[in-house]
């Protein structure tokens, strides 16, 4: 009787471990999920914006989209500038250290 309590309590131990792991994999799982629901629906936005600036000037040629574009590449190129120094500035510190 008491071997048969021990191989239950092992069971129960057993049991409660992939319990944890389950639920651990439903949690990522779920952010995961929530994760790509994001970029669906950024996706559609974009998709959205880009057929909404087409409607809203239906005389505007390719040139003129294609200079808004390259200066669009622009502005994010700029602005991305000092966050790549600042990454270069602290590899520079933590070589010297």
């Amino acid at each position: 009787m008491l071997s048969r309590l021990q191989e239950l309590r092992k069971e129960e131990e057993t049991l409660l471990r992939v319990k944890a792991a389950l639920h651990d994999q439903l949690t990522r799982l779920k952010v995961e999920e929530l994760a790509l629901q994001s970029l669906i629906r950024a996706k559609e936005e974009n998709t959205a914006d880009s057929s909404a600036l087409v409607a809203v000037d239906p005389h505007q040629t390719l040139g003129q989209m294609d200079n808004e574009a390259a200066i669009n590449q622009t502005e994010l190129h700029l602005s991305l500038q000092p966050h790549e120094e600042e990454e270069e500035e602290e590899e520079e510190e933590e070589s010297d250290s």
